[in-house]
């Protein structure tokens, strides 16, 4: 009998196919990686796997010396890449350790051991059969190989080598902060005052009881996504106000609701009737405005400026802008308001509430209760602009930015940011970054510069410096800046401090000089006063995208935090440029630059075509210029940070923090013509639904994808999100833990603890618990600020993508309060839910 013959078993001829098969891949794809300058590892084990699978088919027990070897080299290489990091060594290691306990199933050692035996009898038919098998020889190695890499992915589980482990400093005794004129157990603004501090003095919770919160009361909007005409990014963002004891929230087909704050029974509703058929980017309403009126402010009336008296609606602009629905339409009278809540509407206007029955305020806007904030705007159409978030109020004032269409045309409407009377709704100033020095109201019959930057997110003031505090966005398009004027240069991308009293520039901070990457300053900027060298001064806080956090004196602009401008890669597409150096703040959540090693996949398949796709991209860390090859921008245009902003406590004078890690792939699309949609695949959006990322008018299109393998897996490894804290006087990372988990990302429900990217802001309190909802897993969590140790979890019925709040209800008990309705481009579950958490009875 001849071995050959015997050897080929049908266990070994399929172990074989199935082995050579993963081999010839690897093989394939890793010298495709080496040819573009990458690791040999895939080469080499692809080579060994064909190696182990021709000894396989013909019967030789060498392939388990020859697998062994591919199981012990790939421990140590995986090991000598990523440590003892368990999540980035299973995409290495999985598929080996799998195929080696196959390798030693009784079905194929059997085989190996017959023809062992078959070999000897056939070379020498005298001799006695063997008293210990072959096979056991040959596979003690491969039996060791594989026990060492169990014992590596036991250990690594209980390590995790992106852990910052410290703790706080407790506050002093005895230390008292400013209620700002908000009572300690209210909630007034979006960031609970105009300050933005998203922080508490309430101490009810504490890491000592926090584990016992319970629901309270939960209500339903009724308010869902999905109905005809609604864009992609149908989110609930909202972060409720609570003034006495009602709450006062907004959904996000903009109606808005009063509820008891102590039970959730509904008080009254307003439905403003918004606009169909608009054309939306974002259908969202993150909150609502308070003013207490004029006997409760406590400050002196601003003076009022001279312009038209309906609004500063111009006779000229009146035939320009849509006609807009009444806004009476939750009763047949209107009502004079002492008080008034503002509500920012999907359609451009902005309507006066009397909070007490949501009536509308008859003496605001001229008689209407309303102000179109389309007057006097360039290239007017019907949802390319609006405030998706709350306005300013402040003195007597209303000072009120707004979103544009991202990335569609370079015919925008404009960035403007106007302030109104708080009681008529007139125009007292407006500014305009791309013509900052003309504030006065605008003259009849004009408009605003078009496509200037904007303000899409929340501003912070400080009325005893006079000065209200500004992020701004960029020109569109976001990827191409050669046409941008030097005003507009100025102003993207920073943070502008306008006088309260002229809407003047006192000073600008600049976040990302030609911001080519819509790195725009996507956060509420926090005020806090930091003792600095033993004395008191006055900061700002500010989140970026690109995971700089700028701690700046807010009276000047200047640094707190030293701010370093670094070199950053050149060559920017035809017709543009890029800026020599971009501004680094020595408080920083940039992650380090991606390589090969950062790679990720299910498999180690997966994994190589991610590092494949790696080295095909232009990549030379961030700020890498957008271009035609495809750049790959890190961090990606979700941010590090987003409109969630972060949560800052002025005892313990720290930071609470959710950064977050995703890699998107640019890649710029030469136009030809101003009418050809290169992006949306040739077919138009549907309905009234902009062309997002055409960028009409301009040289390029753009497509914007997250980084992805072909599973549809990130391409980087996790974590991609935590939670973490930094001191704002040293710009020290004091702790930093992954938080969330997979549970409802991936096909089965496991709540693997991975780290999950983060989209909505966190709470703070003086009892020493933070809050956050916003993970992709719908959960919303509390921490123990000092150390960031996880303290209490509770299920969401969809995503917590919104802020949460924290108030005192009627019985004395805190109440905890989240939001939880999903958000569309975040793909998480679309919900209409209000909880309220509490301590019980």
């Amino acid at each position: 009998m001849q071995a050959g013959h015997v050897t080929r078993t049908p266990a070994l001829l399929v172990a074989g196919a199935v082995i050579a098969l993963l081999g010839a891949v690897l093989v394939a794809g890793g010298v495709w990686l080496i040819t573009l300058g990458g690791s040999w590892y895939y080469l080499i084990a692809g080579a060994s796997f064909l190696l182990t699978a021709f000894f396989l088919v013909t019967g030789a027990t060498t392939a388990l010396w020859i697998y062994a070897a591919v199981v012990a080299g790939t421990m140590g290489w995986a090991l000598w890449e990523v440590g003892f990091d368990w999540w980035a060594l299973a995409p290495r290691g999985g598929v080996i350790f799998l195929i080696g306990l196959f390798l030693l199933t009784p079905g194929v050692t059997r085989a190996l051991d017959r023809s062992r035996r078959t070999d000897r009898l056939d070379s020498r038919p005298d001799a006695a059969p063997p008293q210990v098998s072959a096979f056991r020889g040959a596979g003690l190695p491969l039996t060791a190989a594989l026990c060492a890499a169990l014992v590596v992915a036991v250990t690594s589980w209980f390590i995790d080598p992106h852990q910052i482990e410290g703790s706080v400093q407790e506050a002093p005794a005895g230390t008292a902060v400013g209620a700002q004129d908000v009572p300690p157990g209210e909630w007034h603004a979006y960031g609970r005052t105009g300050y933005g501090q998203r922080y508490s003095p309430l101490t009810q919770i504490t890491p000592a009881n926090a584990a016992k919160l319970d629901v309270a009361w939960t209500y339903h909007t009724g308010d869902m996504r999905g109905r005809p005409g609604d864009p992609t990014e149908t989110t609930f963002q909202v972060t409720p106000l609570k003034i006495g004891n009602r709450l006062f929230l907004c959904t996000p087909h903009q109606s808005v609701i009063a509820l008891d704050a102590t039970t959730g029974a509904e008080i009254w509703r307003y439905d403003p009737k918004i606009l169909n058929k608009l054309a939306l980017q974002h259908l969202t309403c993150r909150g609502l405005s308070y003013y207490p009126g004029s006997a409760g402010s406590g400050a002196a009336a601003m003076p009022r400026a001279a312009g038209p008296a309906d609004a500063a609606l111009s006779t000229a602009a009146k035939s320009a802008i849509p006609d807009l629905p009444v806004a009476a339409a939750n009763a047949d009278k209107t009502a004079d308001c002492a008080a008034k809540l503002f509500m920012p509407t999907a359609d451009g206007r902005l309507i006066a509430l009397n909070p007490l029955d949501g009536a509308v305020c008859g003496k605001f806007g001229g008689g209407t209760g309303q102000i179109n904030l389309w007057a006097n705007m360039p290239n007017v159409m019907p949802g390319g602009y609006y405030s998706t978030s709350p306005v300013v109020v402040v003195r007597n004032l209303i000072i009120v930015g707004g979103t544009v269409l991202d990335n569609v045309t370079t015919t925008e409407p404009s960035g403007v940011i106007r302030a109104l009377d708080v009681e008529t709704g007139q125009l007292i100033w407006n500014w305009d970054p791309a013509n900052p020095e003309q504030t006065a109201p605008i003259a009849d019959g004009e408009t605003y510069t078009p496509s200037s930057p904007n303000s899409w997110s929340i501003s912070s003031v400080d009325e005893a410096l006079g000065l209200v505090y500004v992020p701004l966005g960029n020109q569109p398009p976001d990827q191409w800046g050669g046409n941008r004027s030097e005003s507009v240069e100025r102003y993207s991308s920073s943070v502008a401090a306008l006088d309260l009293a002229t809407g003047k520039v006192r000073w600008a901070f600049q976040t990302v000089h030609h911001d080519l990457w819509d790195y725009d300053v996507p956060s509420q900027p926090s005020l806090i006063d930091l003792t600095i060298n033993g004395g008191t001064v006055p900061a700002l806080v500010q989140p970026t995208k690109q995971g700089e956090i700028y701690v700046l004196d807010r009276r000047t602009g200047e640094p707190i935090l030293p701010v370093t401008e670094t070199p950053a890669p050149q060559g920017a597409a035809e017709g543009d440029r890029t800026a020599p150096t971009q501004p680094v703040s020595a408080l920083s959540y940039d992650p380090p630059a991606l390589s090969g090693r950062d790679m990720w996949g299910a498999t180690l398949f997966d994994q190589l075509a991610c590092r494949i796709a790696l080295k095909r991209l232009r990549y030379e860390g961030r700020y890498t210029p957008p271009s035609t090859q495809g750049s790959l921008i890190y961090p990606g245009n979700l941010g590090v940070f987003n409109w969630g902003s972060i949560a800052v406590d002025p005892v313990r004078q720290i930071a609470f923090t959710t950064p977050t890690y995703l890699a998107f792939v640019s890649t710029l699309i030469p136009r030809e013509d101003d009418t050809t949609l290169y992006v949306q695949g040739g077919k138009p959006p549907e309905g009234s639904l902009p062309a997002l990322n055409e960028n009409f008018g301009a040289p390029f299109a753009i497509k914007l994808n997250p980084f992805l393998s072909f599973l549809g897996l990130a391409c980087q490894a996790p974590p991609w999100g935590y939670v973490s804290a930094a001191d704002l006087r040293t710009g020290e990372i004091i702790w930093q833990h992954k938080n969330g988990t997979v549970r409802d990302r991936s096909p089965i429900p496991l709540p693997f603890k991975m780290g999950v990217p983060n989209l909505g802001g966190p709470i703070m309190t003086a009892g020493g618990v933070a809050f956050l909802s916003g993970t992709l897993d719908y959960y919303v969590r509390a921490y123990d600020v000092s150390n960031g140790a996880q303290l209490w979890e509770s299920r969401l019925p969809a995503g917590g993508q919104a802020t949460p709040m924290t108030y005192v209800g009627a019985d004395g008990r805190q109440f905890l309060l989240v939001v939880a309705g999903g958000h569309g481009s975040f793909g998480t579950k679309a919900g209409d839910s209000v909880i309220a958490y509490a301590l019980p009875q």
